[in-house]
């Protein structure tokens, strides 16, 4: 773990087992709980609704055999946003068949970017059906199949909320242990749910940051954390979000009671969408600290944590991250901005 100080832009080198011991004890330490379901489904083409009757099943068994099929969102009931591949051949209408489950999916509609709408039915709990038949979607910067222990290991030990196609990397590195020293040294915790999405991934292709078409993720923060930070910044504690995640909620729900005329940490509860992009010149309303990992050179969240820490401090920090082989991204090592 890389420790990195704001106002003075020094760092130094460290471990995460010291992190219970940096903290002063009257902090409020807030976590993603959201939790990866197994969005990659492999599936079987059966032909479009419109134009399968009257076909026999050697005719329809004659279509390619194979397509991927990623859950991005879940929209409502039992529709989700997904991407499909290869896509360009599936169309409004058709129906496939999930490999190893009796769940099916039809293609409902298309959105942007090739995504579709896919209804699942089928079976009666269409969940456990996913969590039986999908596949771990592991960033696309590791290039390897996801295996059993991925199940586990892509997840944080606080995730309770399955909705989320992507790990809140910086919880990976805490274990019961930790939580348990953390709660020793008197500091409060609390949980919001961002459901990390595919976005998290989206590199910036363009020069000026104001261009750049930012993903919208959904978010919930429940009553009683919304009342444990507004206590929290009334008594001037220092509020240590743990990932980017928890941070673009936060700052995403502060930038909208200022909208609604109230101050910023008098954050509403229930559920909101995030469509905020954090970039420099941005002022934090809510998060003083930051636990996070190494990321992707080109990425809205390298942004966000320049921001955070400004843009010279981070690329130090990071050049020597590099020069003294820190492991980055999702099961990489992590940086304490404080």
């Amino acid at each position: 773990m890389l420790v990195l100080e704001r106002d003075s832009g020094r760092f130094r080198d460290g471990k995460f087992s010291d992190l219970p011991a940096l903290l002063r004890g009257d902090e409020l330490v807030v976590m993603n709980n959201a939790r990866v379901i197994p969005a990659r489904l492999f599936a079987h083409r059966r032909g479009r609704l419109s134009e399968s009757a009257g076909k026999t099943g050697s005719e329809l068994n004659l279509l390619p055999a194979r397509i991927e099929l990623l859950l991005v969102r879940h929209l409502q009931d039992d529709v989700w946003e997904a991407l499909v591949r290869p896509g360009r051949k599936v169309r409004t209408g058709e129906r496939l068949r999930i490999e190893g489950e009796e769940l099916q999916a039809e293609v409902v509609g298309r959105g942007p970017y090739g995504l579709r709408q896919i209804r699942l039915f089928g079976v009666s709990n269409i969940l456990a059906a996913i969590e039986r038949a999908g596949h771990v979607p592991l960033p696309p910067y590791i290039r390897r199949a996801d295996e059993p222990a991925d199940r586990d290991r892509y997840q944080t030990v606080f995730a309770t909320r399955p909705v989320a196609v992507a790990a809140p990397t910086a919880g990976l590195h805490f274990t019961p242990d930790t939580l348990a020293e953390i709660r020793a040294r008197g500091v409060e915790m609390c949980e919001i749910t961002l459901e990390v999405g595919l976005g998290t991934f989206q590199p910036i292709h363009v020069e000026d940051l104001s261009e750049h078409s930012m993903h919208a993720e959904a978010y919930e923060i429940p009553a009683t954390t919304a009342q444990t930070l507004a206590r929290a910044r009334r008594a001037g504690r220092p509020i240590l979000a743990v990932g980017t995640t928890v941070v673009r909620a936060l700052e995403d729900a502060a930038q909208k009671a200022v909208a609604r005329g109230e101050l910023p940490y008098e954050i509403a509860s229930g559920r909101a969408t995030a469509e905020i992009f954090i970039r420099p010149g941005h002022r934090f309303a809510l998060v003083d600290q930051l636990l996070t990992n190494f990321h992707l050179p080109r990425s809205t969240l390298l942004v966000l944590v320049a921001a955070f820490a400004g843009r010279e401090a981070v690329l130090s920090a990071y050049r020597h991250a590099v020069a003294e082989g820190y492991r980055f991204y999702s099961y990489g090592d992590c940086m304490l901005i404080r």
